[in-house]
């Protein structure tokens, strides 16, 4: 419940502060007294969105500040929104002139998608152009789920609701990417066919280059080595039987001079050196000699690779045997989907058989709601004045799960016997859709465990005898929590246990909106005055002490 509300620098406002206390508080005053502008200044600390235009000042910024002792229902919004759960709890919200706007909830910053959070649970604002919600099928249905006591039924659904269209978006992108898959199937299956028949391997073209450069040149190569056969190895001519001819004379003398032996022996040395590179010339030299068709094997090799990057736009092999790899991924990627999608429809299908169950089960509860909810709202508005009232619920199933179920809702109302069941847009009043409403919000508010209540000005449209049952109901409601109501009605007003009237104070330069709880004196006058107008009768007060009992 809302404890206490200061405002500052709002709109006519420049400061006030109102305290309140449990039970039913009503708010009256004159037309353009107000009374709509402290429910806006309310509104800031409920989550509602404001600019600029809304400071009576515009160099100070506005400060509105409400205390709240919250139930123990809204503590799992706190914890969630990791915020101290306290008895008592401040909220404040600050618009500065520069149009920034701040809120707090007991000091700690929030925003606004927070603060609205918070504060739906702990005050319900209902207006008259909110009847215009009795034609919203939405709301409709938000009506019955309130009343059926349906929540945690609908949480659980709305899990699976959530799993059901991840599931569905997650299909359907795994289904899109393998039909466009499938369609270039035949293009990447001959490209990759192509790719592998080629038996691509890294390093590869380095080596069929330099083997081409050999080929080429085989012949060359091969007199060249063979011509260094022979100068090495040409018997009497070739280089080593030279040098053996020179070591072995050296070798004669070798008995008497040190410098011939150790000639003899470096030369020695030499000789098995040139004779072992020799033996590899000779080597090379055969080797030089290449097969028939080597050379054209070769060639188409080399061809083959340059042809198939040039087709794939690549410069290197590497990049080459990437795209064949990636073609490869690619088809194996098909497989795998074909597989993925048909698991997905197998937990899909599982999900669906869930969801139906849990739909069907909202659906019964909706409908043992809806034949209770019939009954009270018609005794509840013939308690009203329409003693001819029909109200009634229809249920429609869906075809298509949504975020609800797979229920759509109709409210369904006749004041009159000749008149058929119609939607309520078509056949209600004003005065009656207000009724109408005030039934619903005093049925659901029972259940929905609202600590606070505000109707403002919801009781338009209806006056005498009507209207002191509007009082009875609301003061009735004020029974298990706190009911606020603006009212022009002086039948209303009688009911509430704390009274405040709205009024303007003029001032040389300036004009304020100014609040005043009544004592039992003042309050007296302030019915007068709504039964008698603007002279206050001696009627008048008499008809007001009858309407306080006092």
């Amino acid at each position: 419940m809302i404890r206490s509300l200061y405002i500052r620098n709002y709109v006519l406002i420049d400061q006030l502060e109102m305290h309140f206390s449990e039970g039913f508080t009503t708010i009256t005053g004159e037309t353009g007294a107000g009374k709509s502008i402290l429910m806006g200044a309310l509104g800031l600390i409920l989550g509602n969105r404001v600019d600029t235009s809304v400071l009576k000042l515009k160099s100070a910024k506005c400060i509105v500040e409400g205390t709240f002792h919250p139930d123990q229902e809204v503590r799992a919004v706190f914890e969630k929104n990791d915020l101290d759960f306290e008895p008592v709890t401040m909220i404040r919200r600050e618009i500065t002139p520069a149009g920034k706007s701040r809120a707090f909830i007991n000091d700690t910053p929030v925003n606004l998608q927070i603060l609205k959070e918070v504060g739906s649970r702990m005050v319900d604002i209902h207006s008259q152009h909110h009847n215009l919600q009795l034609n919203d099928h939405l709301y409709q249905l938000e009506v019955i789920d309130h009343f059926s006591g349906v929540a945690p039924r609908l949480s659980t659904y709305r899990n699976l609701y959530e799993h059901y269209v991840a599931l569905t978006r997650k299909l359907q992108l795994v289904r899109e990417d393998t039909s466009r898959l499938k369609e270039e199937l035949d293009f990447m299956q001959h490209q990759y066919g192509e790719l592998k028949a080629a038996g691509l391997k890294e390093g590869e073209m380095e080596i069929l280059e330099e083997n081409l450069q050999h080929a080429e040149h085989a012949e060359e190569i091969r007199h060249v080595f063979f011509h260094a056969v022979d100068e090495l190895s040409e018997e009497s001519t070739g280089i080593l039987d030279r040098l053996k001819e020179v070591s072995r004379q050296l070798s004669k003398i070798s008995a008497y001079s040190g410098a011939a032996r150790q000639l003899a022996e470096r030369l020695e040395a030499v000789y098995i050196e040139l004779k072992d590179m020799g033996d590899e010339v000779y080597q090379q030299a055969e080797k030089a000699d290449i097969e028939p068709g080597r050379l054209e094997q070769l060639q188409e090799r080399v061809n083959l690779l340059y042809s198939l990057m040039q087709k794939h736009r690549v410069k290197e092999l590497e990049a080459l045997i990437g795209i064949r790899d990636h073609l490869q991924d690619k088809l194996e990627e098909l497989v795998i989907s074909g597989e993925t999608i048909e698991n997905l429809e197998k937990e899909r299908n599982k999900v669906i058989t869930e969801l139906t169950v849990s739909a069907e089960g909202l659906h019964q509860v909706r409908s043992e709601a809806a034949g209770e909810m019939q009954g009270k709202v018609v005794e509840l508005l013939k308690q009203l004045g329409i003693p001819n009232a029909r109200f009634a619920i229809q249920i429609e199933r869906l075809k298509e799960f949504g975020t609800h179920g797979k229920d759509d809702i109709r409210f369904l109302f006749s004041a009159n016997k000749q008149v058929s069941l119609e939607e309520i847009s078509r056949v209600a009043s004003g005065g009656e859709i207000s009724r109408l409403m005030l039934c619903i919000k005093s049925l659901v508010s029972d259940r929905k465990g609202m600590p606070t209540l505000i109707f403002d000005e919801i009781d338009a449209g209806v006056g005498g005898e009507i209207a002191d049952k509007v009082g009875v109901i609301m003061a009735g409601l004020a029974e298990a929590r706190q009911v606020m109501a603006i009212t022009h009605l002086p039948q209303v007003a009688s009911r509430g246990s704390d009274h405040f009237v709205v009024y303007k104070e003029d001032t040389e330069d300036a004009t304020f909106t100014r609040i005043k709880k009544l004592d039992q004196e003042e309050r007296v006058s302030e019915i007068a005055r709504m039964l008698s107008g603007t002279e206050v009768t001696d009627a008048a007060l008499s008809n007001a002490r009858v309407l306080l009992r006092v």
